[in-house]
Parts: C-alpha cells; sequence; structure tokens
C-alpha cells in the first residue's frame, strides 16, 4: 500500500481524504445534517401551502382545476388526504402560514448550525466559541445567503432550460432528436455551472473560518458532478418504487433519507478531500519542548560503609609503611 501511494498520487489523495473523514467524524455529521434536512421540508410544505391559499383563496376556478389535477395525478389513497389538505391551506392559510414560518426558522437553523459545525471539522478547523445570539445571527445570515445562491444558480439553470426550449420552437426544431439531445446537453451544462457556484459558495464560505474560493474550485466541480450522478440515481430508485400503493406511501419518504444521507456524506467527504490536497495542508508547527527542570541530588552518610573503611585503613597503612623512619646503618 506504501509503495501504490507513492506511484499514485490521486489514490494517496483518498486515502487522505479518507482518513480525515472518518477521524472528523464524518458520518456522525452527515446523520445529524440528514436529520435536520428531513425535518426542515415539514415546515417547507406548510409554508407552501399558505402560499397557495393566499393565491387560491380569490380564484374559486382556478382552486377547483387544481383539486381535479391533484386528483387525477396522485394515487388513490392519497387524493382524499391531498384535497383535504388544499381546503385546510386556503381556509387556515393565515395560522398555517406562521407556524410553518416559525418551525422553518428553527430546523433552518438547526440545519444551517450543523452544516457549518461539519464543514469546520473536514477542514480541520478549531472550533469557534461565538455567543448564542452572536451565533444565531451569523448561522440566520449563512442560511439566507445560501437560500439566494440556491435561488439564483438553479433559477438561470431553469431559464437556461426554458430559453433554449423557446429557440428550438422558434427554429421549427422541437421535433428533431439530435435537438432534444443537445437541448438535454446544454440543460445538464447549466445544471452542473449552477450546482458549482452552489458548493464552491458552501465548501469555501461556510465553515467556521472561511477559506479561499480558489483552494476549493476543484473540490466544488467535483460536487457538482457527483450531485448530478445522485439526482439522476434518486429520480431511478423513485421510478421503481412508486408503481404499487405501498411504494407510492413509503418509497419517497424512505428515498428522501436516502438521498439527504447521500449527499450530506457525498458533501463533507469532497470538503475533506480538498482540504487534504496538498496546497491546502497547513503544516503545524511542532509543540515546544517542556521547560528543562535541573534538581541537584545531594546525599549525605553519616557513617562511611565497610568497603570504604578498610580501604582507608588499607591506604593508611601503605602510607605509613612508606612514611616510616629508616635507621643508618
Amino acid at each position: 500500500m506504501a509503495r501504490l501511494r507513492e506511484r499514485r498520487p490521486g489514490i494517496d489523495h483518498l486515502i487522505r481524504a479518507y482518513d480525515a473523514f472518518t477521524e472528523r467524524y464524518g458520518n456522525h455529521f452527515a446523520a445529524s445534517i440528514t436529520y435536520f434536512s428531513v425535518l426542515s421540508l415539514f415546515p417547507l410544505l406548510l409554508i407552501g401551502f399558505a402560499v397557495l391559499g393566499f393565491v387560491l383563496a380569490g380564484q374559486p376556478d382556478t382552486l377547483e382545476s387544481f383539486q381535479e389535477s391533484i386528483t387525477e395525478s396522485a394515487p388513490g389513497n392519497l387524493r382524499g388526504l391531498l384535497t383535504d389538505l388544499v381546503k385546510t391551506a386556503v381556509e387556515q392559510r393565515g395560522a398555517v402560514g406562521v407556524i410553518g414560518l416559525l418551525s422553518a426558522a428553527y430546523t433552518g437553523l438547526g440545519w444551517m448550525s450543523n452544516l457549518r459545525d461539519a464543514l469546520t471539522a473536514q477542514w480541520g478547523q478549531k472550533p469557534v466559541r461565538q455567543s448564542f445570539l452572536r451565533g444565531t445571527a451569523v448561522d440566520l445570515l449563512a442560511l439566507l445567503g445560501l437560500g439566494s445562491a440556491m435561488v439564483v444558480s438553479f433559477g438561470l439553470s431553469a431559464a437556461g432550460s426554458g430559453l433554449a426550449d423557446l429557440l428550438l420552437r422558434l427554429v421549427g426544431l422541437d421535433g428533431y432528436g439530435w435537438a432534444k439531445v443537445l437541448l438535454f446537453l446544454v440543460a445538464t451544462a447549466l445544471s452542473l455551472g449552477a450546482n458549482w457556484l452552489v458548493f464552491l459558495w458552501v465548501i469555501s464560505r461556510l465553515p467556521r473560518t472561511s477559506v479561499s474560493a480558489r483552494s476549493a474550485m476543484r473540490g466544488a466541480l467535483a460536487a457538482a458532478i457527483g450531485f448530478e450522478i445522485l439526482k439522476l440515481i434518486g429520480t431511478v430508485y423513485l421510478n421503481s418504487v412508486l408503481g404499487g400503493p405501498l411504494g407510492a406511501l413509503v418509497g419517497p419518504i424512505v428515498g428522501l433519507l436516502v438521498f439527504a444521507n447521500l449527499v450530506s456524506r457525498f458533501l463533507l467527504f469532497v470538503t475533506a478531500w480538498t482540504a487534504t490536497a496538498k496546497e491546502n495542508i497547513v503544516e503545524e508547527p511542532p509543540p515546544a519542548p517542556p521547560p528543562a527542570v535541573i534538581r541537584p541530588a545531594v546525599t549525605v552518610s553519616g557513617a562511611p560503609r565497610v568497603g570504604d573503611a578498610l580501604g582507608l585503613v588499607g591506604v593508611g597503612a601503605v602510607l605509613a609503611w612508606a612514611l616510616r623512619p629508616r635507621r643508618k646503618p
């Protein structure tokens, strides 16, 4: 493995990214993001129904045609429920809108806080301590910024697709197969560009400590391509499970959970992959050694040991013999 990593820098980069993803609790953060992602959909549905109620309140003909279209397109076991929901949204649109806004604020802030903490961890940054009010305000601004970026990017993608379709009709090529293929390629390119802008914003600006956009360009491109692949897989999955009554009832919920978790894990892994690129790795200086403490050890002995005493006696005897007076002959 070590030799393979030396020969293949791309494989070495993937292994570094996987190690960083697991060491920085990427799966745990993905689970929390998935929870708040699914939870935030219900307030958004309430807001959508409230807006629909305000729009359809003064247009009975449009309301009737809308209910008929729901009845025709929805499965048989869900038609009555959806009709009742539409009626409730029209009759109690004010209360539904207020509850939806309050719930959306709570779930949206929880989603954004977990997302920012997860991205911060994958970049290897230290947690930033902030007061509750300041942290809430920063998360709210980040949520509004991300929402605006998503609206602009996906709006450009949708507008580009609609403009291309209009151009095909104007030139009389709407009935040709190659023109539809070309339209699909153009729409896919626009969608990739929109996704790239959104993920560039997410990877570089949403961490607690922002990083340069240049360092996140490759990661944002990989995230945009992977997100398109995940969308295609999700579409195939939903089309395969929505055939029966049970699939129509449970399939979208399970598919939403799986899709949200896959997207969360993929986004965090791409962020770890971006953070572990050689140009983004910041070598931390080694910690300074602890200060040296000099403690002299002095041992005081009260009496000499037996060996020392014998040695001293022997030395004294030798000196006495050497210094003895000698008689003259």
